[in-house]
């Protein structure tokens, strides 16, 4: 291993290579600002440019820089515009945005950079120490393991319900499930629920559904109550840094879910938005009293365990991606395409016979990192005056860019009828007071579940699979846990309640 890192860094540290990380980087960092350009866009747009150099090496930095940079800077969005266009910031969102509305998008901002920074860097480490060994436990899990995963991920719901909304979020939860129906099924190529729209035959768009369930409605919202477009954070942007308090809390938050993002982002199509809800659910289900009511209002370690498990998810996904040719999520298949474009053969034997390329990655996750934390600090105070911009530009302005996300992810017209209409029925459930995380998290991962248990279900003829296998077993009585814990604690709670007044 020390040979390889030798290896990697004299590739990596060639000035040539290190313009293309900056360059990626910057690049990234730009587009994950922006609502509903995500970094499949970018990479795919950047893969001729990078087949170009006609270095392999190089090329692969620079579209590995433009992968992470782009989850680093799509929390921008999320946190000052409630719109996020990447699925691994919607969590981001939950607790990035209320800060904002505090007059704290500086400080929230800050965290997500330090956060970023943190996951990606621990996960850059456990990836140069872990790879070889991770790609054999990556093959331990097939189809019955990723349907109980995704199980494990939709029994989260109830870390994104207030109190006692746990049954408004099942409802929501259901509904995303079956809005993941809509389009071409997972048995079949035919087409289910598309009331001959042919738009409709390849499913709703998810950044078409997260404009809907975020962005528009805080629009609609900010122009129906002028009251609300005036609070909080109008003026200075002040805040900008981190007590020493602040600090020592959210540490822990930073080290369980760089773990936990990184070994999440290991398995093949996981990836980092798993990652961010489960690392949010967790870190919701283990804080106790009046830090567990701060979550969705505003809580620092409600920002800082989304933002930490994306970024170290980004850097595990590389694992099946390099050492054993699998890509993890569609961001690493566009990587996939480039590298076997660029006549490199990921796998086993990459290691051995091109460890130019396969360390120098590793090394540039290091130098991508620390470029992203430099870039992004001192630009934190100037990017949180967008919030200061007069609500009568600032509307517009959401709207533009929510409306150009959506038909960008489609390319048709038709995704705007379906915008707007989506919105404004999300508009009267916010008013309703139905949370909407958890549609777009049943949207999200109802497609993989369906997708996996229909394999599943074929390769053992039933649904014997569920007995079968030990780590399937395991994932769904994790689950279960999952879902009896919260309703638990809150009988436990009442129960206490009941107790003192009874003293009393």
């Amino acid at each position: 291993m020390i040979e390889g890192l030798l290896i990697g860094l004299a590739a990596a540290v060639t000035p040539f290579n290190l313009m293309m990380v900056v360059f990626g980087c910057v690049i990234g960092t730009l587009i994950g600002m922006l609502p509903g350009l995500g970094p499949m866009s970018i990479i795919a747009i950047m893969i001729p440019v990078a087949i170009g150099l006609g270095d392999p090496t190089a090329a692969l930095i620079l579209l590995s820089g433009v992968y992470y940079g782009a989850i680093f800077g799509g929390s921008t969005s999320s946190i000052l515009l409630n719109a996020p266009g990447v699925a691994g910031t919607v969590a981001t969102s939950f607790d990035g945005y209320p800060m904002a509305r505090k007059g704290q998008a500086g400080k929230a901002l800050t965290i997500a950079a330090i956060a970023s920074f943190a996951g990606g860097t621990i996960g850059a480490i456990l990836l140069m120490i872990f790879a070889p060994a991770l790609s054999t436990v990556a093959l331990l899990f097939h189809s019955a393991e990723y349907f109980a995963l995704m199980v494990v991920g939709l029994s989260a719901i109830a870390a994104f319900a207030g109190t006692g909304q746990v049954g408004k979020a099942l409802m929501m939860t259901i509904l995303g499930l079956m809005m993941g129906t809509v389009g071409e099924g997972a048995l079949s190529n035919m087409p289910r629920f598309t009331f001959g729209i042919m738009e409709l035959q390849s499913g709703f768009s998810f950044i078409t559904l997260a404009m809907a369930m975020f962005a528009l409605p805080e629009a609609l919202f900010l122009v129906m109550n002028p009251a609300r477009a005036a609070q909080g954070e109008g003026g200075k942007i002040t805040g900008l840094r981190i007590s020493r308090s602040e600090a020592k809390a959210i540490a822990p938050v930073i080290g369980r879910q760089s773990l936990q993002g990184f070994f999440i982002g290991v398995l093949p199509g996981a990836g980092a938005t798993i990652a961010s809800f489960l690392g949010y659910a967790v870190e919701r289900n283990i804080a106790k009293g009046k830090e567990q009511e701060e979550f969705g209002k505003g809580s620092i370690k409600g920002l800082a365990a989304p933002e930490t498990a994306n970024n170290a998810a980004c850097t595990g996904s590389f694992v099946p991606l390099l050492t054993l040719g699998i890509p993890g999520s569609g961001t690493t298949a566009i990587l996939l395409g480039a590298l076997i474009a660029l006549n490199v053969t990921p796998g086993p034997r990459l290691m051995t016979d091109e460890p130019d390329v396969f360390w120098a990655v590793i090394i540039s996750m290091y130098i991508g990192n620390l470029v992203l934390l430099i870039l992004n600090l001192p630009l934190i105070p100037y990017i949180a005056k967008i919030l200061t911009i007069p609500r009568t530009f600032l509307i517009p302005f959401i709207l533009f860019f929510t409306l150009m996300g959506s038909y960008i992810g489609q390319n048709n017209s038709t995704e705007l009828l379906i915008l707007v209409g989506f919105g404004v029925v999300a508009t009267l459930l916010r008013f309703a007071d139905y949370p909407l995380a958890p549609l777009l998290i049943g949207f999200i991962l109802g497609t993989m579940l369906e997708d996996n248990f229909a394999r599943a279900m074929q390769l053992y003829q039933g649904v014997g699979f569920i007995l079968e296998r030990p780590m399937t077993l395991a994932l769904l009585v994790l689950a279960a846990l999952l879902v009896l814990l919260p309703s638990y604690r809150a009988r436990r709670a009442r129960k206490r309640a009941e107790g003192v007044a009874d003293g009393d």
